[in-house]
């Protein structure tokens, strides 16, 4: 199998916070349909307080997911509250949402993940929507010497509470002991990869550290080792083969299309009025 690691750098995103951006614009051509990843936090509120004030998105979907302390979050649909440790907020830009992400101050670590998930063509235009998915709604699979948490897709016959997705994608959150292993399935023309959170492990004989990611942009089974105790991510999903044109939070097919999302923010069209484009069953 083809694989790549990727280390990341360190970068300030919204009013000042302080992340670790794994992978975005370099790679889009090895991570599709997966555009950014970031890991965001620390154990000092001066590096995330500032948080993410009010912002737009297009033609994506976000997916955070929280590993210790709480942000606050609002939008210009309605949504609005809290999410904490082990929740998880999956948002559907669509044609065009406003929003804010803004961490709270907290003792010892606050850290997540934000994951963005590229839109096909045919639904950068659809309604957005929100997903707040709490701790206690995500299933947790017990395995000999781990666990792993169904956040989307399917694991030993346990769906995880993301449904309807607009891109197939499976995400895992997997906890191994030492000395204990683990086999995923990367499918053909999907791209899947391991972000090791926690530890040293193994992933297709390739030994990985805390804090890296190992990439997959072909099929085959992904057997994981863990040389320490080790908590990471699989993620796997449908490529797109889809152009793009990106531009900061707003992701389209064409510059044309691009330009005119920011045309319509400076004119006060961005947010669309609702559309009969999908329905939820």
């Amino acid at each position: 199998m083809k694989k790549l690691i990727l280390q990341g750098h360190l970068t300030h995103e919204g009013a000042g916070v302080k992340l670790k951006r794994i992978f975005a614009h370099d790679h889009t051509d090895l991570t599709d349909p997966f555009l950014l990843l970031d890991h965001f936090g620390s154990d000092n509120p001066a590096d995330y307080v500032k948080g993410f004030p009010w912002h737009p998105h297009r033609g994506i979907e976000t997916v955070t997911y929280m590993l210790g302390g709480t942000v606050e979050h609002g939008d210009n649909i309605g949504n609005s509250g809290t999410i904490g440790t082990g929740d998880i907020q999956w948002m559907t830009a669509g044609c065009g949402v406003i929003h804010q992400e803004m961490p709270k101050p907290s003792k010892g670590m606050m850290h997540g993940l934000q994951l963005w998930v590229n839109l096909p063509k045919k639904y950068k235009m659809m309604e957005p929507r929100y997903r707040g998915i709490l701790e206690n709604q995500v299933p947790v699979v017990k395995i000999p010497g781990g666990e792993v948490r169904v956040i989307a897709g399917t694991y030993k016959d346990v769906n995880g509470p993301v449904k309807e997705l607009m891109v197939d994608v499976e995400y895992l959150d997997v906890r191994l002991k030492k000395g204990m292993t683990l086999s995923h399935t990367a499918k053909k023309e999907y791209t899947s990869f391991c972000y090791l959170i926690e530890g040293t492990g193994e992933f297709d004989n390739t030994k990985l550290e805390q804090a890296h990611l190992i990439l997959f942009t072909e099929g085959g089974i992904i057997a994981a080792k863990a040389i320490e105790d080790i908590h990471y991510i699989f993620v796997t999903g449908k490529q797109l083969g889809e152009p793009i044109a990106w531009g900061g939070p707003i992701v389209m097919n064409t510059q044309e299309e691009l330009e005119l999302a920011f045309k319509e923010l400076d004119d006060g069209t961005f947010i669309k009025k609702k559309k009969n484009n999908w329905q939820e069953s």
